[in-house]
């Protein structure tokens, strides 16, 4: 292979500026550099790997699909044992999803990102929890014998704790309202007292459904739903033990500040009782004072036990605390009329 040998020369000129306004002569040095290279006559461009030791190969054809081989009695839970995103090559129905492009129908199953990206429950068919309870039998006990008809659940097991699991299609499988806890339990469950109870209804305030007797505590403020449970058990405590506290300013209440009517020792029930044990001693003589007394004492008793005295202070009880109605003012003519025997 030939080289050069690189030289550098040095020109030294005069050049002369008359034509440019200046008198003197001008010197100019010029350097010229010839920098020699190593040609080489190989191969140019890229190299050649068709041969090589990484070679690529070729692209396998796609093999069938697995619903064209399973069988009419395929075992489900070998195809789809745990959560899993959606494969059209496993699944043998004509799923499908998608905008309908067109006025067509929607897009098929094959290469479809809509069936892929939302949850699915292939995993949890019938075949598959029948599966799962068999196996959890072995760490299962017998149901109480105690515990077969609801009345006993609910009389052993008062507080029942409602919450909800959401399913949506979306990029997330979590909802924040799957948080919120609903505590129920019926006031009549708790050992509650006049006092207390009246004093429990006065706290919870339109949280208890007197149809039903129910009181239910919501909690949705916490982040996990195992707090939002925590504080509402937290707040029915609370309840329970404040109800039963008695503060100075409770012994003052008099009768107009009750929260109820009540009938026992009212002016309505001593006149009733007055009024009946007049027409039963039908004007006779006056008897002895302490013979009278007992009588008289008796006498109210057994009038307090009649079925007819009952249904007035039924009346006059909801007369006083749902209001007047047709119906309440019915009700209330029909007992006086029974209990005077008219």
């Amino acid at each position: 292979m030939a080289s050069h040998t690189s030289r550098s020369l040095l020109s030294l000129g005069r050049i002369s500026a008359s034509g440019l306004g200046l008198q003197g002569p001008l010197s100019r040095v010029a350097y010229a550099t010839n920098v020699s290279t190593r040609y080489s006559a190989g191969k140019t461009g890229f190299p050649d790997r068709g041969g090589g030791k990484f070679a690529r190969r070729p692209r396998r054809a796609p093999g069938e699909p697995r619903t064209e081989k399973m069988p009419v009695d395929q075992d489900w839970t070998a195809v789809y044992p745990a959560a899993a995103p959606f494969r059209p090559g496993s699944v043998p129905l004509p799923v499908r999803m998608g905008y309908p492009v067109k006025r067509g129908v929607p897009p098929e199953k094959k290469g479809n990102l809509e069936l892929i990206k939302i949850p699915n429950f292939l995993h949890l068919t019938p075949a598959a929890i029948k599966k799962h309870c068999e196996a959890l039998k072995a760490f299962c006990t017998e149901w109480p014998s105690a515990l077969d008809t609801d009345a006993r659940c609910d009389e052993h097991f008062p507080i029942k704790a409602e919450s909800t699991d959401y399913v949506s299609a979306g990029p997330s499988v979590r909802n924040p309202a799957a948080r919120a806890v609903h505590l129920k339990v019926k006031l009549s469950s708790l050992n509650l007292d006049d006092h207390a109870l009246k004093k429990m209804l006065k706290l919870v305030g339109e949280r208890y459904r007197k149809d039903t007797d129910t009181l239910t505590i919501t909690t949705d403020r916490c982040p996990l739903r195992q707090q939002n449970h925590d504080h509402a058990m937290y707040l029915l405590t609370v309840l329970y033990h404040e109800s039963w506290k008695t503060e100075p300013w409770e012994a003052e209440k008099s009768a107009a500040d009750m929260e109820e009517y009540s009938w026992e020792d009212s002016p309505s029930q001593r006149n009733l009782l007055d009024t009946l044990l007049r027409v039963k001693a039908g004007g006779g003589e006056e008897e002895e004072e302490a013979e009278e007394e007992e009588a008289e004492a008796a006498a109210r008793e057994q009038l307090l036990c009649r079925r007819e005295v009952r249904e007035y202070k039924d009346s006059v009880t909801r007369l006083k605390n749902e209001g007047e109605s047709e119906g309440a003012v019915m009700r209330y003519k029909e007992a006086v009329k029974k209990v005077l025997d008219l």
